[in-house]
């Protein structure tokens, strides 16, 4: 593929409309971060903030996948984007009052895992919709160079408005939400298969049942979503970085050095994604995707033996790399090996298992940690991970055979390995 090709208009705008919903999730993430925490002084609340959006989207997403398969995609996000804005406008008006309790924002924040629910799978799919012949590893590379922008200008933004207001943040994200749907009306309808069977309950949980056997069946889809899976639950240890500045870094101010390490992880993102946005990778994307996560495994075993800040930063800055590209790759191959129709049960079922990852690498750092000690927690991460690839490269042949995009096709059974 060519790097030269033109990105069309359509798909300008939905990176627009999909970066002014990355700046909206990731100002109103901050913001209820510090206003929970204002208010309970509590980080197991700080946790609860992120169950009370993951639980509606672990109990939707099968059945919202399917709505975005069997409905046009850009009014499927729309909906869940109006969703989203009716939370928002519940936050606002609750924030306005002094609150002291902290459970209308979980229960806001419940809804708002609801449009999320309802939204992401077709948002994911619109891309690959959209996208035309040969210029797919470029777009895929805008986005995340977009959602990587969006992630370091949202919480800049969220931290500073809330300083002025608390009711401030939120009329932020409601703009930047409504902007998204006014750019959405302005994209065509994509031209993809539809999901044509009958519509109702017992219909629905029937296509979705089809939607996790396809990803069963499928190797490539399967192993794509299950390395990164447990890839990213071994690896969590940047969940741990507090700890590790304070107990390991002989940093004295610690919240100076956690932000130094949390910029060091969005630039090295944000640059990845700015080369694989100039130069796609275009050969050898299935030996890429098991390198990266290998590499993944080895910066997070430095992370835990050092005790230099600067071999830590770089370190993160290893970790994030190599995390966006390998997101890259995943980005890429997981919806070509899905049939149109399917995209958004395949894309939803996704969403919950990495979301899921996070949240759960985390948790599993922590418990790690509490029983063996900070760095062995961090260092036995990273040898989880290096055995997941290992364990990968040999169950999931076809994966690791893929070499141009263009190999992947839709297969409904188990397919070739590609030559």
């Amino acid at each position: 593929m060519s790097e030269h090709v033109k990105v069309p208009h359509e798909i300008k705008l939905l990176l627009g409309a999909l970066a002014c919903g990355t700046f909206a999730f990731s100002v109103l993430a901050t913001v209820i971060g510090l206003q929970v925490f204002a208010i309970t002084d509590s980080e197991r609340d700080l946790g609860l903030v992120g169950l009370a959006q993951f639980v509606p989207i672990l109990l939707l997403s099968p059945f919202t996948g399917t709505i975005a398969d069997r409905f046009d995609r850009r009014r499927v996000f729309g909906a869940g984007l109006i969703i989203t804005i009716a939370a928002t406008f519940g936050l606002m008006a609750y924030a306005a009052t002094n609150p002291t309790s902290v459970l209308p924002i979980f229960l806001l924040l419940a809804v708002n895992g609801v449009g999320r629910a309802v939204g992401t799978p077709a948002s994911r799919a619109l891309p690959i919709d959209l996208a035309p012949d040969g210029a797919l590893e470029r777009i895929i590379a805008l986005r995340s160079l977009t959602f990587q922008i969006a992630l370091i200008v949202g919480p800049l933004v969220g931290a500073f408005a809330n300083k002025v207001s608390h009711v401030l943040p939120y009329v932020l994200v409601v703009i930047a939400q409504v902007l998204a749907i006014l750019v959405l009306a302005g994209i065509s309808k994509p031209a993809t298969a539809k999901l044509e069977s009958v519509a109702g309950p017992r219909q629905a949980i029937r296509d979705a049942v089809e939607g996790l056997r396809f990803i069963r069946r499928n190797q490539i889809v399967f192993g794509a979503i299950s390395l990164d899976l447990f890839a990213v639950l071994f690896g969590g240890a940047v969940a741990l970085l507090p700890a590790i500045v304070d107990k390991r870094l002989g940093i004295e101010d610690v919240d100076l050095g956690v932000g130094i390490l949390r910029a060091a992880t969005a630039a090295a993102a944000a640059l990845a994604a700015l080369v694989l946005s100039i130069r796609p990778l275009t050969r050898r994307a299935g030996p890429t995707l098991f390198a990266m996560i290998a590499i993944f495994g080895l910066a997070t075993i430095v992370l835990g033996f050092t005790r230099s800040f600067l071999v830590a930063a770089l370190a993160v800055a290893v970790l994030s790399a190599t995390d966006q590209v390998s997101v890259f790759i995943r980005a890429s191959i997981v919806p070509l090996a899905t049939p149109e129709s399917m995209r958004g049960r395949v894309l939803a079922v996704e969403n919950v298992f990495i979301g899921g990852s996070n949240e759960l690498g985390a948790y599993e750092s922590g418990e790690t940690a509490a029983w063996w000690g900070l760095a062995p927690a961090v260092v036995i991460g990273g040898i989880g991970t290096l055995l997941v690839v290992g364990v990968s490269w040999f169950v999931f042949p076809a994966l690791r055979a893929v070499d141009r995009f263009s190999d992947v096709k839709p297969v409904l059974g188990t397919e070739p390995i590609p030559k």
